[in-house]
């Protein structure tokens, strides 16, 4: 072999070690980089060359927020009711150093302190206050979680129970209490209609009744202001006709007045006056001895006249 195919080799063997040995760390992610066997460095994102023999990559760490869902854990409440209850843990790493050196299974430990955190919090509430009290529940376990994963680089932001499971009588009894409290609803809600229905229906016969009384108020106003304005005009006729027949007959004196009449056509008139007095109905009428006289000189007067016929 030739010195230019040694050289050739070298060169492509150092080639393919550096080739071989560069690392680009994606977004969200650091790799935590030993030397000779101890912790030498964490990669961020970006390129990193990697010393040959000497450096290797210990761990890859995610530093995005992850979530670990762990399986129902059996728990016994205050007033000694068993059921299960599967929590929710979301958390992030902070330091990729404790994370990779903290603890050698660092996700079964944090399993196993959920596990025991639930327990000794539900073991000191009763039944009805672990159904009600969900948010003091996970404040409290990601308080304790948060604290003993600190050494760990590990930050809990966030504990959910997701599922709550009590034994199946306390199902049974729970669902026969809502029903009942459902049914209890309804009655209220069906009361409260009619009785709203009532008030209303009460309300429109009032406003019916008021409404109508006072139609038959206005109705009876008009009435009354309609005969009185007829009464006044029946009134203001009848003044009219007697005034007409007042001047017709003061009238009727002015013309008699003026005609001078005789003594005899006052004898006549006076005994037609009688005569429409009596109108056939009156059985005696008296007559003033002036009339009387009067009648005499008439008659005698009318048979003067048929002696000269």
């Amino acid at each position: 072999m030739g010195p230019f195919i040694v050289v050739g080799i070298i060169i492509a063997v150092l080639f393919l070690l550096v080739i071989t040995n560069i690392h680009i760390v994606p977004q969200g992610q650091a790799f935590v980089i030993e030397r000779l066997g101890a912790y030498n460095a964490t990669w961020s994102t970006g390129l990193h060359v990697k010393l040959p023999f000497f450096d290797r990559i210990a761990k890859r760490v995610n530093l995005m927020e992850q979530v670990a869902d762990f399986p129902p854990q059996p728990v016994i409440t205050k007033d000694n009711v068993r059921m299960q209850i599967d929590t929710v843990v979301f958390y992030q790493i902070t330091d990729c150093k404790l994370f990779a050196y903290g603890h050698t299974t660092p996700m079964a430990a944090i399993e196993n302190l959920t596990s025991t955190t639930l327990r000794n919090i539900i073991g000191e509430m009763e039944l009805d206050n672990t159904l009600t009290s969900r948010d003091v529940i996970n404040t409290q376990m990601r308080a304790v979680l948060d604290e003993a994963t600190d050494p760990w680089g590990i930050k809990v932001t966030r504990v959910e129970l997701k599922n709550i499971i009590p034994p199946k009588e306390i199902q049974d009894a729970m669902e026969k209490q809502m029903k009942a409290e459902r049914e209890r609803r309804e009655s209220i809600l069906k009361a409260e209609g009619e009785k709203k229905s009532a008030i209303l229906v009460a309300e429109g016969q009032k406003e019916a009744a008021i409404l109508k009384a006072e139609a038959e108020k206005q109705a009876a106003i008009l009435k009354a202001e309609a005969l009185k304005e007829a009464a006044i005009r029946e009134a203001e006729g009848q003044a009219e006709a007697i005034r007409q027949v007042q001047e017709a007959t003061a009238a009727g004196i002015r013309m008699i007045n003026e005609a001078a009449p005789g003594e005899g056509v006052i004898a006549i008139k006076s005994l037609e006056a009688f005569a429409k007095a009596a109108d056939g109905k009156a059985t005696k009428i008296i007559i003033p001895s002036e009339i009387q006289s009067l009648a005499g000189l008439v008659t005698s007067a009318a048979e003067l006249a048929k002696k000269d016929e």
